[in-house]
């Protein structure tokens, strides 16, 4: 062989070696550190297995520590495992059992807690370029600086399971997996609320001109609308529902920066903001932005109204935009949204009064230390959604269908926010918001995280998972992605272990895992007896089962109007484990209950007596129900001891709903 040839043979086998020194193999690799994302990777740790979570991003925990701090819950029935163990995490850290608002800080020093706990390894700032199958299966993923795109530092990771979490749905659309983007026709899922929707909530009031110079046409449309024609409701379109982005605020002046300029600033983006003020009276900066109040002097700031912080028609482009198109729709949702709070508090047009209250709000010192106190993380309500093994539908949030293969609950109300500005009978109009409610709690079906069997067999996807656009806008909630994160992340390690495709797994034993290991770490699990349960519960008396009563944990409470002194609702724990158990009652409160509650508490060998007073109970959060600690007692296994609510005494109505029985954690 020739010196030259030698030289040659080297190189290659250098380049080879080099190659295989970049190529990295893991048990399962979670793609995208979202909530669901850190709960799947910690998940999948916790049952054994190698793991590596990758973040195109610097901030774990998506929504959940990107702004969002006032969650959407629904009903807190549905929050289980990991997910509700969050938010006692939460809870923990201002001094309650669980709390459901909180500052981002405090979720981000969460999740990175939970990843720190089990040794997970995380990659930051690599975004997926392509994804390699073998027969079905995706053998390997490559991905890219995203940080720093133009310098050649590409990463091959390949797994034996992988799990997207992405809000995007990007590692699934590499592997080649079935999606769709916008929203169905009616008639596709035999569903009502799905395609174009022309409706009053969040809508101009009639008379509100559309045109540049009122009244003439010809002078173009005012920013932000669009030169679309309205379509008939329920015609399904590519229209993506829109985004905008969860701001943070602080009213603390020790702890907030003024609100500046931005860049690209251009009060003409907010003329239609000026023409709904003259055509309806706002008195505060709330009837046009919701802003809910946080720890710490803070606020959630969220659309609300007509004219708002959703920048709507910007988002039809971001679900299968490049990288760097995705990057240039936050930062004109940035610029959109800080000039909309500069707007509100500088603009001479504006009342004084509705100057002045904003300019109350700052940018939070103490959040978003590394990007000049402001989120990165865009609010995507909804990008690509696979179409996997089974889809969820509106008539599986309205309970006209219920699947047997649930692995998590969803509860909130189908939601989705405008898709579109446009001119109506010339006048200005939104179209696409729907907010439809009245059910309760229904179960995820796991076929909705899989892809066709004929599309891959080892890729789970609990946020793009499939569901129709209407359905998804109940399931798309931040506590649900986590359940189902780590739903898919114990399916994962059952394909694994078993030998089978994410198609093939049994259903039964993810089922049993979450409900015999729900925190993954191997504690006792809590145990809940609801008013709805088939076993466990002895009623007494005149109570009256109260569907989807606001504010009641779970489907129904019970209700005694005309308590006589011998009515009770009597809770029956199945005690596996002797031992220490903190109880708690949740609470819903309505006009005419008594001031005050008597329980009866018995762990098996002597009755003891509590007493609530309802003017001490302080309902926090978006549920109208909180759970309230009735002590610390000592439960012999069986079924020997429980939790009455009695009616002795009452000086008013009196609901009973369900008691929380938490082991005491060393």
């Amino acid at each position: 062989m020739s010196k030259n040839w030698l030289i040659v043979v080297l190189i290659l086998l250098t380049n080879t070696l080099s190659a295989q020194q970049k190529r990295t193999k893991y048990d399962v690799v979670v793609y995208g550190g979202t909530s669901a994302g850190v709960i799947a990777a910690y998940t999948a740790k916790q049952m054994g297995k190698s793991v590596l979570l990758i973040e195109p991003g610097t901030r774990l925990g998506g929504l959940s520590s990107g702004g969002l701090g006032y969650t959407d819950i629904g009903n807190k029935y549905a929050i289980k495992g990991l997910s509700l163990d969050f938010y006692r995490k939460v809870g923990q850290q201002y001094g309650n059992f669980e709390q459901w608002i909180f500052e981002p800080h405090v979720a981000e020093n969460i999740f990175l807690a939970y990843l720190k706990k089990a040794k997970v390894k995380v990659l930051y700032s690599y975004g997926i370029i392509s994804a390699e199958k073998i027969n079905k299966r995706i053998s390997s993923i490559t991905l890219e600086n995203s940080a720093r795109p133009s310098i050649k530092t590409n990463k091959t990771v390949s797994g034996r399971e992988f799990v997207d979490c992405s809000y995007e749905g990007d590692l699934m659309a590499k592997a080649a997996v079935s999606y769709t983007v916008g929203r169905e026709d009616n008639g596709q899922y035999n569903e009502t609320y799905n395609g174009s929707q022309f409706r009053d909530k969040h809508q101009f009031p009639d008379g509100v001109d559309p045109y540049i110079i009122p009244g003439k046409p010809e002078s173009g449309l005012v920013w932000g609308i669009s030169n679309g024609v309205l379509l008939p409701d329920g015609t399904g379109n590519k229209m993506v529902q829109t985004y905008n982005i969860r701001v943070c605020l602080c009213k603390d002046p020790a702890n907030s920066i003024p609100i500046t300029q931005p860049d690209d600033y251009k009060p003409e983006r907010y003329e239609l903001l000026l023409r709904l003020m003259a055509k309806k009276p706002i008195k505060h900066i709330e009837d046009f932005m919701t802003t809910s109040g946080m720890p710490d002097q803070k606020t959630d700031i969220n659309n609300n109204g007509p004219f708002s912080t959703d920048m709507i028609g910007t988002s039809w482009k971001y679900p299968e935009g490049s990288y760097a198109e995705r990057q240039a729709i936050f930062k004109a949702h940035e610029n959109y949204t800080k000039g909309f709070f500069y707007f509100v508090g500088h603009d001479s047009r504006v009342p004084v009064d509705i100057r002045n209250e904003m300019l109350q709000y700052g940018y939070p010192k103490d959040e978003y230390l590394n990007t000049n106190h402001f989120t990165t993380q865009m609010y995507v309500r909804e990008a690509r959604r696979m179409i996997g093994e089974y889809v969820m539908t509106q008539a599986n949030c309205q309970g006209k269908k219920t699947v047997s293969d649930g692995i998590g609950m969803a509860a909130y109300t189908m939601d989705s926010h405008n898709a579109e500005r446009i001119v109506v009978n010339g006048m200005v109009k939104n179209e696409g918001d729907v907010q439809i409610g009245g059910f309760g709690p229904f179960p995820v079906s796991y076929q909705s995280l899989t892809p066709k069997r004929g599309d891959c067999t080892n890729l789970l996807v609990p946020v793009c998972l499939s569901a129709s656009h209407i359905a998804y806008g109940s399931i798309r909630m931040e506590p649900v992605f986590m359940m189902l994160g780590q739903s898919s992340a114990v399916a994962a390690c059952l394909a694994i272990d078993d030998k089978v495709t994410v198609q093939q797994v049994n259903v039964k034993k993810i089922q049993v895992q979450l409900k015999t290991n729900p925190l993954a770490n191997g504690s006792t699990p809590e145990i809940l007896v609801d008013n709805d349960d088939a076993y466990g519960v002895t009623i007494n008396g005149s109570w009256k089962r109260m569907p989807n009563f606001e504010g009641c944990y779970g489907p129904s409470l019970l209700i005694n109007d005309a308590p006589a002194a011998d009515d009770y609702v009597r809770f029956t724990p199945d005690i596996k484990k002797e031992g220490t158990y903190n109880v708690y009652t949740y609470i819903a409160k309505a006009p005419g209950t008594s001031s005050h509650i008597t329980l009866l508490i018995d762990g098996g060998k002597q009755e003891k007596s509590y007493d609530i007073n309802m003017n001490d109970v302080t309902v926090k959060g978006q549920a109208e129900g909180e759970w309230v600690s009735i002590g610390k007692y000592h439960f012999s296994a069986g079924n020997k001891g429980y939790v009455t609510i009695s009616a002795k005494n009452a000086d008013g109505k009196v609901l009973a709903d369900a008691v929380l029985f938490v082991p005491e954690r060393k």
